[in-house]
């Protein structure tokens, strides 16, 4: 599996800055592979027809399992050392973006890249917006936390969502609650959803939920 995958399987075509209006980057959880959110990305084309996108891999084998990556290591993670495993990831993580908008030539025009992420993907897409790096157009995070180390700084006015299970086992509602709150106070548009009823993972009405979102976002970009 390439870190790029073409979600239509046709074989992938040299992108320009004109070819490429707009870019989501779908990042998965961990033990996951890119592959695993090409549903999700499929079940958005309608709403987004002038929108590519890309299911890149993590970075790292997931406890040495070959079929299953991650963005950082889960081994022996605690809420006092989780930022600093973030920070540790963070080169590998810029490469495996900076690689993937860099083949649709979006490197000056990070505007019209939106970040998906779910879970871990989530961590890593909502740490590249507040820590400055990536002033992508948008954000959406699912079932996600904010577990980045302070100072926030973040770029540019990137919108973000959250949406999360309300019955989450794995990472608290509570979690994207705060998240958004917290961007809030960093001035940039931020909103959660908390679905009830479900566990960790996206629901259809999440997936829409998302997709109207990112429709929106890049509508309000300039052309």
């Amino acid at each position: 599996m390439s870190g790029d995958s073409n979600c239509d399987r046709r074989p992938p075509i040299p992108m320009t800055k004109s070819s490429t209006k707009s870019l989501v980057i779908f990042l998965h959880g961990v033990g996951s592979r890119g592959a695993d959110l090409l549903p999700l990305a499929e079940g958005w084309r309608q709403a987004l027809p002038a929108s590519t996108f890309a299911t890149p891999d993590g970075p790292f084998a997931f406890n040495g399992d070959s079929s299953g990556r991650q963005w950082f290591s889960i081994s022996g993670v605690t809420e006092a050392n989780r930022p600093q495993r973030i920070v540790a990831a963070r080169p590998a993580f810029d490469d495996v973006l900076r690689g993937t908008i860099e083949r649709h030539g979006l490197l000056d025009h990070l505007d019209r890249v939106v970040l998906v992420g779910f879970s871990q993907g989530s961590i890593m897409a909502l740490d590249a917006v507040v820590s400055g790096r990536w002033p992508v157009g948008a954000v959406v995070a699912y079932s996600g936390r904010l577990a980045s180390p302070r100072p926030f700084a973040p770029a540019g006015m990137p919108r973000v969502l959250a949406v999360h299970a309300a019955a989450d086992p794995v990472i608290s509602a509570g979690a994207s609650i705060e998240a958004m709150a917290a961007l809030r106070e960093l001035g940039l548009d931020a909103d959660s959803h908390i679905l009830p009823g479900v566990g960790h993972t996206i629901t259809a009405e999440g997936a829409q939920l998302g997709a109207a979102f990112v429709a929106a976002a890049l509508s309000s970009e300039p052309e």
